[in-house]
């Protein structure tokens, strides 16, 4: 990362950030009129808010574009510059998804953009990611758990699979900010609160995509 030179590296952080702003969520329930993203459930921006409009091609719809953003920062940097840009252009998209400066900073939770750079920056790693989510999901019930233990092992599938110290770092990064965003979630689950995939919570259905 520090062999680029300040124009690609800032090239990458703004490029990577703009992209991973674009509110897919609510302009998709927009473009459908499906309502203000923001005054339904949640009023979070990702798929699974998308899921309480009770439109489910709008929310894979959502999770296609929020992970496919990821994907595209990490792929295009990474063709151009290589392996670190790529790493730093995935993080500044996915600060891009958490704190988009087009809804005041106030964005989604990260997982489906955290899969989409994962996937692009190192899809071994990225795959295994995406395995102990549907796993996790399968066994226990719980989406936000599922995403949960996904990001934890995320730094550790990228190291076993012999990846770059910058993708690994960027998991560990990511894993870090997806715990700070579940805040709620981690707090629901410890009290037994927290909805099961399948059943409605307090918000609407819960266990949908990751946002």
């Amino acid at each position: 990362m520090f062999m680029l030179l300040p124009a690609a590296i800032l090239a990458c952080l703004i490029g990577g950030y703009l992209l991973g702003s674009i509110p897919f969520g609510l302009l998709i329930t927009r473009f459908a009129k499906a309502g203000d993203l923001r005054q339904i459930g949640s009023g979070n921006i990702g798929a699974t808010n998308v899921l309480r409009t009770g439109r489910k091609d709008l929310a894979l719809l959502t999770l296609l574009g929020d992970g496919g953003k990821g994907a595209v920062a990490v792929l295009v940097a990474r063709a151009l510059w290589g392996d670190d840009a790529g790493a730093l252009a995935g993080g500044a998209a996915f600060l891009g998804h958490l704190f988009p400066v087009w809804l005041k900073f106030r964005g989604g939770k990260g997982v489906a953009t955290f899969f989409g750079v994962m996937l692009a920056a190192a899809w071994p790693a990225g795959i295994a990611c995406a395995a102990t989510w549907i796993a996790m999901a399968a066994v226990f019930r719980y989406s936000s758990l599922a995403a949960l233990t996904a990001a934890a092992l995320a730094p550790v599938y990228a190291l076993g699979t012999q990846q770059p110290r910058s993708v690994a770092a960027l998991a560990l990064i990511m894993a870090v900010l997806i715990y700070v965003r579940h805040r709620e979630n981690i707090q629901r689950l410890m009290e037994g609160r927290e909805s099961r995939i399948g059943k409605g919570g307090p918000a609407g259905p819960a266990g949908s995509p990751p946002t």
